[in-house]
């Protein structure tokens, strides 16, 4: 049996193949298409990451994949427990590089928070990830392998359901300046051969590259949460530098234009609370005059710290003021309960470990749009 010409070389990580591109590698095999099923079920369902253990094959088939393809799954660098039940693991990526990825238990769902790049070129400036720099994009092997072994290491519950229920694309990393490995990632989310996950169970969080929005919502529309953070483009230029190139009219209107092919009929708005900041009464006032009619929901963020951040957290008192107006125009608000902070694994908290290899200023410049 010939090797499959875009086998030579280097040879494909399976972990990253959708449905459709095992159907066409193993039909350069020779192989009929039942065999890329059996394959893609038996990685995605099984967790299996040896060619040997996938027992319905044929020996001699078993024994021609090493030759033409890998299975290269995440490595554990270090792991935590948080006392809430929080769980962060740190995942080698190789050449110094370490991302980190979080499960949040909670009563009627698991959620897993996934990241798409190692660092963020981003730099919001109350985001710890940001400060750390920028290396790589990850490919879509690394951004499924999170998925693939945050299922290994939860299991199943009692009733043999798997424990991670719902996939958030929050962690480390602008998942659209990572477009087409994030939806190459979700597509296998998404596949009943795979995890089977429904696109309401797969949120993408953005700071707001309208472009690729655009574009997701004509390739992998899935649920949608934005990180706002500002009532205005004054705040939002510091805050969220990327709101420089893609202001808040311009954010709104692609936001409303991706609601018609979105799984739910509402986004999300994510808004950190940055005391003296962004947390003012009057600016709860700016901020429902500029969302106006759009579907949404809120979720306020008590900021999390970091090491040499210049924030500090609103207070209790302020959050509770700035809901209320919020609650009184009409808005469903919720304040995001602080999970995992004694082991850094709250929202904004997550590092990694990156080696920064990034011109910050030059790739929030020129390369926000990846095609």
């Amino acid at each position: 049996m010939a090797v499959p010409q875009h086998a030579k070389g280097d040879r494909p990580n399976l972990l990253g193949l959708s449905l459709p591109e095992m159907t066409t590698f193993f039909a350069d095999l020779g192989e009929k298409p039942f065999r890329a099923r059996q394959v893609f079920r038996w990685l995605h369902q099984g967790g299996v990451d040896s060619f040997d253990a996938m027992t319905d094959l044929a020996k001699s088939l078993r024994e021609k994949l090493p030759d033409v393809a890998t299975i290269i799954a995440p490595k554990l660098m270090t792991e935590q427990a948080s006392k809430d039940g929080t769980r962060k693991w740190l995942l080698d990526v190789g050449t110094g590089n370490g991302i980190e990825v979080v499960f949040i238990p909670e009563d009627e769902r698991g959620t897993l928070c996934i990241s798409s790049q190692v660092g963020c070129a981003l730099d919001c400036t109350f985001c710890s990830t940001g400060k750390q720099g920028f290396n790589r994009n990850l490919s879509a092997s690394e951004i499924i392998g999170q998925l693939w072994f945050a299922n290994k290491a939860m299991g199943r519950d009692p009733k043999g359901e798997r424990i991670v229920s719902n996939v958030v694309m929050m962690g480390m990393g602008e998942p659209l300046a990572n477009f087409d490995n994030v939806t190459a990632a979700m597509d296998i989310m998404l596949d009943d051969h795979g995890y089977g996950l429904s696109r309401r169970r797969v949120t993408l969080s953005t700071s707001g590259i309208v472009p690729n929005l655009m574009r997701l919502k004509e390739r992998c529309p899935v649920a949608l949460a934005v990180s706002l953070h500002a009532p205005n483009d004054k705040l939002r230029d510091v805050l969220v530098p990327i709101n420089q190139k893609y202001p808040l009219a311009e954010l709104l209107v692609a936001i409303r234009d991706y609601l018609e092919a979105a799984p739910r009929d509402f986004v999300t708005f994510e808004y950190v609370m940055l005391n003296q900041v962004n947390d003012s009464v009057q600016q709860a006032h700016e901020l429902v005059a500029l969302i106006g009619d759009l579907p949404c929901k809120f979720n306020l963020i008590p900021w999390n710290a970091f090491p040499e951040a210049p924030y500090q957290r609103s207070s209790n008192n302020a959050i509770h003021r700035f809901r209320e107006v919020l609650q009184a125009a009409g808005f469903v608000v919720t304040v995001r309960k602080t999970r995992g902070d004694d082991i850094d694994a709250a929202c904004g908290q997550l590092a990694g470990q990156v080696v920064d290899k990034s011109n910050r200023a030059g790739i929030i410049k020129l390369n926000h749009v990846v095609a």
